[in-house]
C-alpha cells in the first residue's frame, strides 16, 4: 500500500511539472510573442522580456523577430524614360512594428520578403521608368567635375569634362521609392527604415553597343589630341629650322665680318711693311707681278699687253730663248 501511494505521489509531480513545464515560457530580447488559441491570436502581443505564463496545451508561443532586418532584392532589367534597359539591384532594411497585424497578414518572414519583392520591385520599376538613366546615377545636382590641371584649357576649349545637367539625382529617386513602399508595407504591420541602389549596371544585351559607343569617342578624343599634338610637332619643327636658319645666317655674317677685318687688317701690315722704303715698294710690285704670272699665263695662252703695262714691264727684259 505504501509503494502505491508512493507511485501516485510521483505521478502526480511528474503530470504538474509536465504541466508547469507547457504553461511557462520566455521572451528572448530580440523578440516578440504572439499567443495563439486554437490557431487565433489571443490577448496583446507580449514584447517585454522575461519569464511569462500561458495555458497549457490549449495556447501556442509564435516568437516574431523585432530587431532590423535586411531584405536584398534579386537584380532585376527595367527600361528608364530614355529607353535604356538596366540592371537595378536594389537592398533596403525593415522591421515590425506590429506584430499582431503582421501575424494575421503574413505570418511568417518568408512570405514578408515575398511581400517586400512584390511591392518594392514594383515601385522600383516605376520609379527608373520616370526618370531618365543620368537622373539614376548620378547624386548631386551642381557637381563640378575634376579637371587634370594639364588638360584644363583644351578641355575648356573643346567643350570638354562637361557633365549633363539633373533635376533630382539617385538620393531623390531614393526617397521617392521609399515613400510610395512605405505606405503600402505599413498595412501589414512593418515599418520601412531605409533603401538603396546596390548596383546599376547596362542590361547585358546592351551593354556591348554602350562599351564600343564608349570605346569609339574616347578613339575621336584620342585622335583629336593626336592631330593636335601633330600640329604642334610640325610648329614647333618649323620654329627650329628658322632658329637654325637664323644662328647660321647669323654666324655667317659674323665670320664674313671677321674675315673682312682680318684681310684689311692684313692689308694694312703688308702696306706698313712694304712702304718702308722705295726699294720696298718695287720689290713688293715685282713679287705680286710674278706671283700673278702663273694664274695669268698658261701653256697655250696668248696675250696682248701694251708697252708700258706693268706686266709687260717684266717680260720686255727677257731673253727671246729663254725657256
Amino acid at each position: 500500500m505504501k509503494n502505491v501511494k508512493t507511485v501516485i505521489v510521483v505521478l502526480v509531480a511528474l503530470v504538474g511539472a509536465f504541466v508547469l513545464a507547457s504553461s511557462v515560457y520566455t521572451v528572448d530580447e530580440v523578440e516578440q510573442v504572439i499567443i495563439t488559441q486554437f490557431g487565433k491570436p489571443v490577448g496583446q502581443p507580449v514584447t517585454e522580456a522575461g519569464l511569462k505564463f500561458k495555458v497549457p496545451f490549449v495556447q501556442e508561443v509564435n516568437p516574431i523577430d523585432k530587431r532590423v532586418l535586411e531584405w536584398d532584392g534579386a537584380p532585376s532589367d527595367m527600361p528608364t524614360k530614355d529607353k535604356l534597359y538596366i540592371s537595378v539591384d536594389l537592398f533596403a532594411r525593415w522591421r515590425i512594428v506590429e506584430p499582431l497585424q503582421y501575424f494575421l497578414r503574413l505570418r511568417d518572414e518568408r512570405s514578408a520578403q515575398s511581400r517586400l519583392d512584390d511591392i518594392l520591385g514594383s515601385e522600383t520599376r516605376n520609379a527608373v521608368a520616370k526618370h531618365e538613366l543620368i537622373e539614376i546615377i548620378r547624386t548631386t545636382k551642381d557637381r563640378v567635375p575634376l579637371r587634370d590641371a594639364v588638360l584644363a584649357s583644351t578641355e575648356q576649349g573643346a567643350n570638354m569634362g562637361e557633365l549633363v545637367p539633373i533635376e533630382k539625382g539617385r538620393k531623390l529617386v531614393e526617397e521617392e521609392i521609399f515613400s510610395a513602399a512605405a505606405e503600402k508595407v505599413g498595412v501589414f504591420g512593418i515599418e520601412l527604415l531605409d533603401i538603396r541602389f546596390k548596383r546599376i549596371n547596362y542590361n547585358e544585351s546592351v551593354r556591348p553597343k554602350i562599351y564600343d559607343r564608349m570605346i569609339s569617342e574616347r578613339r575621336q578624343i584620342a585622335e583629336r589630341f593626336l592631330s593636335e599634338g601633330n600640329g604642334e610637332a610640325a610648329r614647333i619643327r618649323g620654329n627650329r629650322v628658322r632658329d637654325l636658319n637664323k644662328i647660321q645666317s647669323e654666324a655667317y655674317r659674323q665670320v664674313e665680318e671677321i674675315r673682312g677685318l682680318a684681310d684689311a687688317k692684313a692689308t694694312e701690315i703688308y702696306a706698313q711693311a712694304y712702304n718702308q722704303s722705295p726699294q720696298a715698294v718695287e720689290f713688293y710690285e715685282f713679287t705680286r707681278t710674278m706671283a700673278s704670272y702663273p694664274s695669268i699665263i698658261g701653256d697655250s695662252t696668248t696675250i696682248v699687253l701694251s708697252t708700258d703695262s706693268d706686266l709687260f714691264k717684266f717680260l720686255k727684259g727677257m731673253s727671246v730663248g729663254a725657256e
